[in-house]
């Protein structure tokens, strides 16, 4: 497996991140407002001319996401393999990343087992070294055709580097693979790259997930925002939308866009309560705040409206600043992997 070897090369000469303070980025100046993420899912009313990093947070929750598929050791392991991916586990939870990557790197030139394998590319896209994922989620996938979350690693690589046409492909191809099962439709769900989601494989995937899981919140929930993108007066959205939150009243970006359905007809009153009803399943949604507050400023309720506007700041900000802590780490990372 040399060439699994090659992409953590650079990792095994490194013996400590960077202490280099990484600068801040500036933050984003809108001219409109904000294009939010909500639970993967970009305001499809809301696109462009503004200096929103929508597209690129959505590749972090898919990295997110793709960890999540981890499974542990594999079964059968040898005992030399097993221990240094045992270690790796270890490291990672002790917050040292490099070294965590040195074990399952050894784990997988030992055994290039499929959960081999797919360890090292997740923490690989966990840390933000996208390109050394795909290599290894690519290899993968030529081993283990069969495996699913291979399929799924190399789409949430390919996306992370903005390679999106070719993203969609190992997306749609992971959804065919098994079209039953509800996790690849999840996945391309928090896709935001209008190169995936206008695309005529994407509609026409949500729209199996819905058929074939029509009591899943979520199918329906995606089905209607993809229908929405297409036409933002598709009455079949709102109906949609409407069962999305009767299967699961706590499924706030369902309750979310269901408040914009009913803005966009003029109908406030109905908007607020939706959105109440967004905040109360997710106190933490941005979005809902901003769009309440704005709502509160055109019904002349101007003290709920700064109210809801406060909220919607301070979240704001310490989103940003969590994000901001996530991908300066990140860099440290990606830069002591390519030190020689």
């Amino acid at each position: 497996m040399h060439c699994l070897v090659r992409v953590a090369v650079f990792a095994w000469a490194a013996v400590a991140l960077l202490a280099q303070k990484q600068e801040p980025a500036a933050q984003p100046q809108y001219f409109d407002p904000p294009s939010f993420i909500a639970a993967g899912v970009t305001d499809y009313t809301n696109r462009g001319g503004h200096g929103s990093d929508a597209v690129m947070r959505s590749a972090e929750v898919l990295a997110k996401a793709t960890a999540s598929l981890g499974s542990g050791l594999p079964a059968g392991a040898s005992n030399e393999a097993a221990q240094h991916h045992s270690r790796g586990d270890a490291e990672e939870k002790a917050g040292n990343p490099l070294q965590a990557l040195r074990e399952y790197q050894r784990a997988a030139a030992l055994e290039p087992s499929e959960p081999h394998i797919f360890d090292l590319g997740t923490d690989l896209l966990k840390h933000h070294a996208a390109e050394q994922a795909a290599e290894v989620f690519t290899r993968g996938a030529k081993l283990f055709p069969r495996s699913q979350r291979m399929l799924l690693g190399c789409a949430a690589a390919c996306y992370s580097r903005g390679l999106y046409d070719q993203a969609k492909q190992w997306f749609f191809q992971a959804a065919d693979l098994n079209p039953s099962d509800p996790v690849p439709y999840l996945f391309l769900g928090k896709a935001q790259s209008s190169d995936v989601t206008e695309s005529a494989g994407y509609a026409e995937r949500m729209e199996r997930f819905a058929q074939l899981h029509p009591d899943n919140a979520w199918a329906n929930y995606y089905f209607a925002v993809s229908l929405s993108r297409r036409d933002p007066e598709d009455a079949k959205a709102r109906t949609l939308l409407e069962k999305a939150v009767r299967l699961d009243p706590q499924l706030a970006p369902a309750w979310l866009q269901l408040g914009i359905l009913f803005a966009a007809s003029n109908d406030h009153a109905k908007a607020v309560a939706t959105w109440q009803n967004a905040i109360s399943a997710d106190p933490q949604m941005e979005e809902a705040h901003y769009r309440l507050a704005q709502a509160y400023r055109r019904m002349g309720e101007p003290a709920k409206a700064k109210t809801e506007l406060a909220l919607y700041e301070q979240l704001s900000k310490q989103s940003a600043e969590r994000v901001e802590r996530e991908r300066a780490a990140s860099k440290q990372f990606v830069f002591t992997l390519k030190k020689p």
